[in-house]
Formats: C-alpha cells, sequence, structure tokens
C-alpha cells in the first residue's frame, strides 16, 4: 500500500546523502567541509588573514623559559560549573563483595541472600573473615590512585564500571589533569602542542605549550611536566592509548626523566560504556554536538595538522596554527564539560 509520508521521509533521509540523485545543500556543505579541497582552501584563507602577523598576534600568549629552554605559552580562562558532589563513596564499596578475592557474581549474589550485605558484615563470615577485615583496615590508607587500581583490577571491572567514575568524589577536583597533545604524525615525530587544563573555583585555566620550531620540544614537554605532581590524574579522551605513550616517546627522545604513571580516566571508554546507545557514534566532537550543542567551525581534523604546522614553518605564517590551538583548546575544556556529565550519570 502506497503510504505518501513514508515516502516523503524516504526522499529527505536520501536528499541528506551525498551519495542520493539529488543530494541536498546541506549534504553537500557536509561532504565539501570533509574534502581536502576544504582545508587546502581554507589554509589560503588563514595565510591571507595573519599575512604580516607574528606569534605575538596570539591573544594571551607570552615566552616562557623552562629549564630546557623557552618555548610559547597560551593561557586562557573561562567560567565553568564543575561540581563533584560528596557520593559517600567508601560506603557504596562497602556494598561490593566482588572486590574481595574469590567473591564473583554469583557468590555475591548468595552472601546477600544470606545476610551479609556488605564487607563490613563478611568480618564474622568463617571464610571471608580474615580477607574483609584487612580489607577494611587498609581502605582508609588507600591514595586514590590505589584506589582505582583496585576497582581497574577487579576481574568483574566491567560490570562495575561505574565505580571508577564514582570514585572521583575521593580526590580533589584541582588535581584532574585535562590533557591533549597534537603531533607531527602517529608516531616517533615531535609533539608540537600541548594544552593542559585544570580548575581553579569556578574558572578553567587553559595553558598550551607551542612549538615554535623543532629545537623546543623538550621545553614543551618540561613546561607540561611542571604541572604534574604525585596526586595529578591524567583525563584524556584515547590518552591511556595515544597521548601518554607518546609523551614518554618524546621525553625518553629528549632525555627528559619523567614519572607518567599517574591515575588515569580516559573518558573515551566511558563514553562507549555509558553513552554509546543513545549516540550515533563516540566520537568527541560527536559528544559535544549531541550533548552540549557544541559545533566547531573551521575546525582542523588531525590528519591535516602536520601539513599545517609545515606550512606555518614553510611561509613564517601564523594562519596555520590558529586553528590548531582552537582545536586543542576547546578539546581539553570539553574533557571538564564530559567527566562532570559522566559523574552526575553514574551516581
Amino acid at each position: 500500500m502506497y503510504n505518501e509520508k513514508q515516502e516523503n521521509y524516504y526522499q529527505k533521509m536520501l536528499a541528506n546523502s551525498i551519495s542520493s540523485i539529488n543530494p541536498s545543500k546541506e549534504a553537500k556543505q557536509r561532504a565539501r567541509e570533509k574534502s581536502p579541497l576544504y582545508f587546502d582552501d581554507l589554509k589560503r584563507r588563514l595565510l591571507m588573514d595573519f599575512e604580516g602577523k607574528d606569534l605575538s598576534g596570539i591573544e594571551n600568549s607570552r615566552v616562557i623559559s623552562t629549564e630546557l629552554g623557552e618555548t610559547l605559552k597560551i593561557t586562557n580562562k573561562e567560567k565553568i560549573n564543575f561540581k563533584i558532589e560528596d557520593n559517600n563513596f567508601k560506603d557504596q564499596i562497602n556494598h561490593n563483595l566482588k572486590l574481595l578475592p574469590k567473591i564473583g557474581i554469583k557468590k555475591e549474589e548468595s552472601l546477600k541472600n544470606n545476610g551479609y550485605l556488605t564487607i563490613e558484615s563478611l568480618k564474622n563470615h568463617d571464610r571471608y573473615g580474615d580477607v574483609a577485615s584487612k580489607f577494611l583496615d587498609g581502605l582508609d590508607d588507600l591514595s586514590f590512585g590505589e584506589m582505582m587500581d583496585l576497582l581497574d583490577r577487579n576481574r568483574y571491572s566491567k560490570k562495575c564500571r561505574d565505580n571508577l567514575l564514582k570514585c572521583i568524589s575521593l580526590t580533589d577536583r584541582e588535581n584532574f589533569k585535562f590533557m591533549d597533545i597534537e603531533t607531527k604524525g602517529l608516531s616517533n615525530v615531535p609533539i608540537i602542542l600541548i594544552g593542559v587544563a585544570e580548575i581553579k573555583g569556578d574558572e578553567i585555566i587553559t595553558s598550551q605549550y607551542f612549538l615554535r620550531d623543532y629545537t623546543e620540544e623538550g621545553a614543551i614537554l618540561d613546561a607540561y611536566l611542571s604541572h604534574l605532581d604525585e596526586d595529578s590524574v591524567h583525563v584524556t579522551f584515547n590518552g591511556k592509548s595515544f597521548d601518554v605513550p607518546f609523551i614518554k616517546n618524546r621525553c625518553t627522545y629528549n632525555r627528559i626523566s619523567a614519572d607518567l604513571d599517574l591515575p588515569h580516566l580516559d573518558l573515551m571508554y566511558f563514553a562507549k560504556n555509558l553513552w554509546k546507545d543513545d549516540l550515533p557514534n563516540c566520537r568527541l566532537q560527536t559528544i559535544e554536538k549531541e550533548f552540549f550543542g557544541i559545533e566547531r567551525q573551521d575546525d582542523v581534523p588531525g590528519q591535516y595538522i602536520p601539513g599545517y604546522y609545515d606550512t606555518y614553518l614553510s611561509q613564517n605564517n601564523i594562519g596555520p596554527i590558529v586553528p590548531i590551538i582552537e582545536h586543542n583548546r576547546q578539546d581539553i575544556v570539553s574533557l571538564a564539560v564530559f567527566l562532570e556529565k559522566m559523574y552526575r550519570d553514574v551516581n
């Protein structure tokens, strides 16, 4: 049976696809904005717009000195609503019997059916009493990193993944280092930009360190490392697989001693766990658009960044690096916004 409403729906869907016989103007524009030609045109426009301007023309930038030389630092701050309300997390994990050795999902269910609702109550259990007492005695002495390790090592952590987000109430929000890097490629090449965002009061402060030329990589690494201490917590998006190993590699190359084995919240994994059913994909910019209404303009994807940087060097023109700096800044601010929402969702 012919259904005009359904037919109109299909026509609209087809028009939104560039592969359609008659794609819409919106579909054509989206396809154009993803094409290499578009980013070649954008680079040319940037070169014209910033012709004759040097690095001092980058807003809120200044040259700083580190122990390994000078580099360019760009600092920005903006208001942020970042609240990590107390969730009495240690009381919550007292009810998670699976944190004890040899207790799985079925055993926990059996114990709770027999009245053992908390690890505290297991202190009176013939089999689990000693291990429960030892666990609780050491709980208050655990650092935040040790607590994360405990939760992450647990063989049932995937079924208790939310606990890794819930436990952030145990550390000060000032300890979060929202971090992202931009590089000349995927491996064994310089880092050209490191960005780190930190929460101070009701503001988020971003510090970005830019590689003015290849001699400064040691300086930008040293500048970033100055933000870290024993209480720091890395917060990234795919940073466990890419950013932190990349920084370690470049520290080794530049003969810099650095302890980067810090507690690490890689929000890409939590996004997939929490939001995969609500989003077309779990890419950072998709999350920005769907949940927060953020749509970036003239954003430069990662695959074009090396070429843009090369043009900055060869043309002595800051135009091509301006959107790269903004791309990096937006990434690290978004990480803070994501983490706050994730914490609210799991609680």
